[in-house]
């Protein structure tokens, strides 16, 4: 028997990155994995390559969210592990040039959003359930021009800690992995071209001990791991993964 046969997954921004990797991950383990994306055609591929059931959703949107809640709980009634993964970097920039826009924008993807779906799947979750939460290096990093971005994840990672000790009475575990830099497509979403991430990558592998940088997998693995049993005493744990990088 499968380790996650007979449970339900739901990632939020399945259908690329570590959300894919993730969906993957629980998929082959034995999961009945629902993905959302705000992409249909890349969300429809990605389902369809991973045997996930796809749903069109803006973590942005309450209406999005709110939709999605009923959907899964006609589809399945519980959920026995979810990650909230979906993000975005938005605009990089100093402080004093901050658009209104861009910090809505990021707010309500990162923090607002990932907020919203916690709270709406709480009463959805089994007793016992796992709850992951992905977050980034750069909520402790403070590095310039990435204020918006960082504040963001900062804010998460308050409130799943928060929610660790609420959700402690009914055995619900809540853990946040915050990656460095991997090799996903989060910068050419960002809108940086193939050479601009290139010299980007070349920069950080640099500054990583391990001279890598990391694969979407390694995360994937780490999901899996706290949605098994063996993390059953672990909660309110923030994991870093990011080569060394901030040793």
């Amino acid at each position: 028997m499968k380790r996650f046969e007979d449970r339900v997954a739901v990632v939020t921004g399945g259908n690329s990155g570590i959300g894919y990797a993730t969906a993957k991950q629980l998929r082959d383990e034995g999961a009945q994995v629902l993905i959302t994306g705000r992409r249909r055609e890349a969300l429809e591929k990605a389902a369809a390559e991973v045997g996930a059931i796809p749903f069109m959703a803006d973590q942005a949107s309450l209406g999005d969210i709110e939709r999605l809640g009923l959907e899964v709980e006609r589809r399945f009634g519980k959920v026995d592990i979810l990650f909230i993964n979906a993000g975005i970097t938005g605009k990089m920039g100093p402080i004093q040039n901050a658009e209104v826009e861009n910090f809505d924008r990021v707010m309500d993807i990162n923090f607002r959003g990932a907020y919203f779906t916690l709270s709406r799947f709480i009463p959805l979750l089994k007793d016992g359930a796992s709850v992951v939460i992905l977050s980034s290096i750069v909520a402790s990093t403070h590095k310039p021009n990435s204020s918006v971005y960082q504040a963001s994840k900062a804010a998460l990672n308050s409130i799943a800690k928060t929610a660790a000790a609420e959700l402690a009475p009914r055995n619900i575990r809540v853990n946040i992995i915050s990656p460095g830099p991997h090799k996903t497509e989060i910068m050419k979403k960002a809108g940086l071209d193939e050479a601009a991430v290139q010299r980007l990558n070349e920069r950080l592998v640099d500054e990583i001990p391990l001279k890598k940088m990391g694969e979407a997998e390694d995360v994937a693995k780490l999901v899996a791991y706290f949605s098994d049993g063996s993390a059953g005493f672990i909660t309110g744990a923030e994991v870093t993964v990011d080569g060394g990088m901030t040793l």
